[in-house]
Formats: C-alpha cells, sequence, structure tokens
C-alpha cells in the first residue's frame, strides 16, 4: 500500500493526480463518442431532453473529438506539473538543460570500453578527455607511489597510496568545482596535517571505516558520479625497485624518479602481487587499452609487473596503444626517443604488448617548463620496424607546454577506438 503515501499533505502531488484523472476521463469520454457506440447512447438516452440533441450520431463525433483533445491537454499539463513538483523536491539546484543531461548520460553508457592504464598526473589528464566521450572507462592505476602525503599514510596505516587514486577518481567525475577544490585541498600547517590532502584523508577514512581499500573507492565514487570506474592495479601495496644502468640497486618509487643514473629495468616486492578481477575482466571485455601516458618507469611500466595484468594484455583481443610522453623527464627517460619508450615497455611487457603508438607532432614550447626537459623525437622508422602503427596530431596542452591537452587527446583516442571497431566489422562481413 505504499502508493497511498503520495496522497499525504505538503506533497503538492494531489491536485495534478486530480488533474490526471479528470484529463483521462475526457479522453476516455472523447474515444466513446468518436467510436459512436451503441452503449453510451443508450447510457445518456434518459438526458437526452437535457443535452437537447448534442450527442445525436451527426454531433457526436465533433463533441469526442472536443473531448478528446482537451483530455490530452489536460492530462500532458498535469502530469508536466507533477514531474516538476517531484524533481523540484527531489533535486532543488535542477539544472536548465535536464533533458540534455538525460541525453548526455545515456548516449555515454553506449560508448566504447576502454582501459587506460598508468597512475600519476598523466592518467588523470587522459581520462578527463575520454569521459566527454563514454562512460564505459576503467582506469587500473599504479599503487607504487610512496612519497608525499600518499606515501606517510602508507606508511602510518599501511594502506595503497591514495594520491592518485583520488585525482583519477575527480577527473571523473560529475562534480561541482567546489568539491574538486575540497578534494585537492593541502593543508599547510599543523604538525600532523600539514602535507596532507583532503581527498587523501577522506579515502584513507573510508577504507578504515569499510575495512576494504577498494570498496573505499566504489563509496567515493558514488559520490562523486563518477563516468566510469577506478581500480587499483593491486591491494597489496608494492614497494617499486631499480636497477640501474651501472648495477646499483634502488627502492621507492620517489628515489628513482630522483635518481640521476640511466635505469636499466624495474622491479615490484612482492613480485607475486595479485590483480582485482574487474581490472582483469575490464581488459578482456575492452574496445581499446591505453597505456600511458605518465612517467614511464614509476606510473606505467608498474602495472605491467602484476603478472596477471601482463597476461591478461598480452591474451586481449583489443588493440593496446602507448600513448608517449611529450617531453621526456629527467632523471627517468633523459634523450629518449619513441622507440626507446616503447622498447622499455617491451622489456617488462613482452615484444607483442603493444599494436599502436600516439604521439605528439606539433614541437611544445618548453619556456614555462620547470625543469630542463626536451621534447621526445618520433623516430618514425625504427617504429615501423618494430612493427608497430604511428598515429600523430597535435596534443600539447598550450597553455602548460610539456603535457598532453586533455580534450585533444581525448578526440583523437576515440576516433581510433571507432575506426578499429568499423575496421573489425568490415573484416568479419567480408570474411568468408
Amino acid at each position: 500500500m505504499g502508493w497511498l503515501k503520495w496522497l499525504y499533505p505538503g506533497l503538492k502531488v494531489k491536485r495534478w493526480l486530480l488533474l490526471i484523472m479528470m484529463g483521462l476521463a475526457f479522453v476516455f469520454f472523447g474515444i466513446l463518442l468518436i467510436s459512436q457506440l451503441e452503449l453510451l447512447f443508450n447510457l445518456f438516452r434518459w438526458g437526452k431532453s437535457i443535452t437537447k440533441g448534442w450527442l445525436d450520431r451527426p454531433t457526436g463525433r465533433m463533441v469526442g473529438v472536443s473531448a478528446l483533445a482537451m483530455g490530452l491537454f489536460i492530462t500532458v499539463f498535469g502530469f508536466k506539473q507533477m514531474l516538476r513538483s517531484i524533481l523540484n523536491a527531489a533535486l532543488p539546484d535542477m539544472p536548465e538543460g535536464l533533458v540534455e543531461l538525460l541525453y548526455n548520460r545515456r548516449s555515454l553508457k553506449k560508448g566504447p570500453k576502454i582501459v587506460a592504464i598508468g597512475g600519476g598526473t598523466g592518467l588523470s589528464v587522459l581520462l578527463r578527455g575520454l569521459k566527454e566521450y563514454t562512460s564505459n572507462i576503467t582506469a587500473i592505476v599504479s599503487v607504487a607511489d610512496d612519497g608525499g602525503s600518499s606515501g606517510r599514510l602508507r606508511g602510518e596505516l599501511g594502506i595503497l597510496p591514495p594520491g592518485d587514486l583520488r585525482n583519477c577518481l575527480i577527473a571523473l567525475a560529475d562534480r561541482e568545482q567546489i568539491m574538486e577544490e575540497l578534494l585537492n585541498y593541502r593543508f599547510c600547517q599543523g604538525a600532523t596535517l600539514n602535507g596532507h590532502n583532503v581527498g587523501n584523508l577522506l579515502l584513507a577514512g573510508l577504507a578504515e571505516l569499510k575495512g576494504d581499500f577498494n570498496l573505499a573507492i566504489q563509496e567515493l565514487s558514488k559520490v562523486l558520479a563518477i563516468r566510469g570506474k577506478v581500480v587499483p592495479a593491486t591491494l597489496t601495496p608494492p614497494v617499486l625497485g631499480a636497477e640501474l644502468e651501472d648495477g646499483e640497486i634502488i627502492r621507492g618509487q620517489s628515489i628513482i624518479a630522483r635518481s640521476p643514473k640511466p635505469i636499466k629495468k624495474v622491479f615490484l616486492e612482492p613480485a607475486d602481487c595479485a590483480a582485482l578481477e574487474e581490472a582483469l575482466q575490464a581488459i578482456s571485455e575492452a574496445d581499446l587499452i591505453i597505456l600511458g601516458p605518465g612517467s614511464l618507469y614509476t606510473s606505467v611500466i608498474p602495472n605491467l609487473l602484476i603478472k596477471e595484468i601482463n597476461e591478461a594484455l598480452l591474451m586481449t583481443s583489443a588493440p593496446v596503444a602507448y600513448v608517449c610522453n611529450v617531453a621526456t623527464q629527467p632523471g627517468e627517460t633523459d634523450g629518449y626517443s619513441v622507440s626507446q619508450h616503447v622498447k622499455a615497455l617491451q622489456v617488462h611487457g613482452g615484444q607483442t604488448l603493444i599494436d599502436i603508438v600516439v604521439v605528439n607532432t606539433l614541437v611544445p614550447d618548453f619556456s614555462t617548463a620547470e625543469e630542463k626537459v626536451e621534447p621526445v623525437p618520433v623516430d618514425y622508422r625504427e617504429l615501423r620496424r618494430l612493427g608497430l602503427k604511428v598515429i600523430g596530431g597535435d596534443l600539447v596542452d598550450e597553455t602548460l607546454g610539456v603535457r598532453h591537452d586533455s580534450k585533444k587527446l581525448g578526440r583523437l583516442l576515440i576516433r581510433l577506438v571507432l575506426w578499429q571497431k568499423n575496421s573489425r566489422r568490415l573484416q568479419k562481413l567480408f570474411s568468408f
């Protein structure tokens, strides 16, 4: 009997329900008159003297059309007003373009399935561009960070470093500006809070409340109404280690990122970190898988060191695209060309890992860069020798210079995935 609650006083719904019922009565009456049912004329025969003949057959249809039109108008008007009353109560800040909002959300659900793998700022830039075209996004995020607020929370609470996960959640969120500012706010004073980020603390608190870090991510995802899903690469907080070219072994993502010596290879401890089932399922169902952009050795490659993720990438039927950075990164990729980035990925993830390389073809302006960086040269001949398809374009953020523009990158990648899907359809169509 829950429907009786609609009759409670103060809901401002009863008047419109009555109006709708009145409209439906007119509609019913009009249909009866138009259909010229004998039952109706027999029913009103007793009142024929009162109606003065307006129910007679010649005029009955005209009266019926008028009643039907009036009934439809009253019903539609009443329904519209009732819906407005309900929405005003449920969504007091309802946007003007509600229809456009609903349409966009429906159309985004029909978008291609994309898996983005990486970490750091690069991954969040990519997600901001992709979410304008599809909500079927799964971000698989590296959790090897051990610096800053994330590193402190990881060391004190034994949780996954929340920083990169927070950035990805914000990047995919349908949110108010104040919410983004709040989650990104960093305390600048206080012995314990100084340097900590509000979003990091919120994730840490949710993890303790729910007893599971992945559940904490899911809860914050609901609050932010994100377009897609954010998944940590593993629930085991790993330590990232590196073997340098001179044979020295160093450990810790923040230490590796600052090392001036060339890196030979990186590894995880423990080496048997288990991947989440959501990540593996997303890879198996994807239309396109994207690696990068981001720090090559400390953000992108750590995901490939998780055996289950690496195996899933090698087995997937979806194309795997690597988005190469716009600029070299001091300490990690000094002097690297695009093919050297690719070879480092192949050393850690397998020779057949990558199918497509996405490169920037515009010479960026590094005048505003804080560090001494150089554009990554695109050595097309070597990339083709490696059997890779190269896709390029102007992908630079003109305000930042050394980073990708999220809109340009998102647009290019969506065109790529749609082209790939159409190509596969044509191959199936003409295969005999």
